[in-house]
C-alpha cells in the first residue's frame, strides 16, 4: 500500500500533480481537511482493499495551523507503522505566482477579508511550513511547464518502487537563481565555456561538438570525477537511511553547455548502479529516464 500526500502552494502545481496521479491509476481526494486525515487513511490505505493500493490525498492551506502542523507527526507514525508514505510539496517562485494568478484571474483561497494576493500567498507559504520542513520531495515549478511537471510526477513519484531511492541531475542557469529544490549543488562555472567557442553557441552541452570541445580540458575531467567521488561516498548514506528522493544540480552562467554536459555524464554513470537515475535540463528542455 502506497500514500502520497500531495501539498503545495496555490498556483504551484498541486492540481496538476494530483491529475496526472490520477492518471496513473491513482485513488486521489483533493482538498481534504487535514484533521479526517486519520479516518481516511483508516478507511483506505489501512484497509488493504486493492483499490486503494495506491492513494495520493491533497491538503492545502485552507486547515487551522494545528491541523496543518499536525501532518508530519502522523506521517511519522505511518512510516513507523509500514505504510508507505511520502509528501509531495510544490513550490514557485512569488513572482512566478503572481504571474500565474493574473493570467488566470483566479482567487487566491486565501485572498479574503481584504487580504491582497501578496499577502495571501505569504500567509499560505507560512502555514504550510510543517509540510514543507517535512516533505520527501520538494518540487520547485518556477521554470517547469505542465508537461514537464506532469513528467517529473510520472518519473519520480508514480515510477519509484518502496525502497529505492529516486536520483535526479538537473542542470540549471546561475542568473535564473538556483533551485530550491536541490539537495546538492555544484557550480561549474570555472570551466571553460563553449558558449565563446565559434560555432559552439547556439549548441547544448548534449551536441558531440560540445562535449569534444569540454574533453580537451584536463579540469573538467577532473571536475566530474570530483563531483563522482563526493556522491559515490554520500549516495549509498541516503540509501541506508531509506531516503526516497535525492537532486543533484550542476549548474553554469547559461545552463545550457557545461552544466548540461556534466549531468548527462553524471546520469550516465550512475545508472550503471541505481535503477531509478533522471537527467533533466531548466534551459534546454528535455526531462529523460536512464
Amino acid at each position: 500500500m502506497r500514500l502520497v500526500i500531495v501539498s503545495g502552494l496555490s498556483g504551484s502545481g498541486k492540481s496538476v500533480a494530483l491529475h496526472m496521479l490520477e492518471d496513473l491509476d491513482y485513488y486521489c481526494v483533493d482538498n481534504i481537511p487535514a484533521g479526517l486525515l486519520p479516518m481516511f487513511i483508516s478507511h483506505t490505505v489501512r484497509s488493504q482493499e486493492p483499490t486503494y493500493g495506491s492513494t495520493a490525498v491533497g491538503v492545502d492551506a485552507r486547515n487551522r495551523p494545528t491541523e496543518i502542523a499536525s501532518v508530519p507527526k502522523l506521517v511519522d507514525e505511518l512510516k513507523r507503522s509500514g505504510v508507505g508514505c511520502e509528501v509531495l510539496f510544490l513550490r514557485a517562485d512569488e513572482d512566478i505566482l503572481l504571474k500565474r494568478y493574473s493570467e488566470t484571474r483566479r482567487r487566491h483561497p486565501l485572498s479574503h477579508d481584504g487580504t491582497g494576493l501578496i499577502d495571501a500567498i505569504r500567509q499560505e507559504r507560512n502555514l504550510l511550513q510543517p509540510i514543507a520542513d517535512a516533505a520527501d520531495l520538494v518540487i520547485d515549478t518556477s521554470r517547469t511547464s505542465v508537461h514537464e511537471l506532469r513528467e517529473l510526477i510520472r518519473q519520480r513519484v508514480a515510477g519509484r518502487t518502496e525502497g529505492r531511492l529516486s536520483i535526479l541531475f538537473e542542470s540549471f542557469a546561475y542568473r535564473q537563481g538556483v533551485p530550491d529544490d536541490a539537495d546538492f549543488v555544484f557550480d561549474v562555472r570555472s570551466l571553460p565555456n563553449p558558449y565563446w567557442e565559434p560555432g559552439l553557441a547556439r549548441m547544448t552541452g548534449r551536441d558531440p561538438a560540445v562535449a569534444e570541445y569540454l574533453e580537451r580540458h584536463p579540469v573538467v575531467a577532473k571536475m566530474f570525477a570530483d563531483i563522482v567521488g563526493f556522491l559515490e561516498h554520500w549516495i549509498p548514506e541516503f540509501v541506508r537511511t531509506n531516503r526516497s528522493y535525492l537532486t543533484i544540480a550542476i549548474g553554469c552562467t547559461g545552463g545550457q553547455h557545461r552544466s548540461v554536459y556534466l549531468v548527462e555524464r553524471l546520469a550516465e554513470h550512475f545508472a550503471k548502479r541505481y535503477a531509478l537515475v533522471h537527467a533533466r535540463h531548466q534551459v534546454v528542455g528535455d526531462a529523460s529516464k536512464r
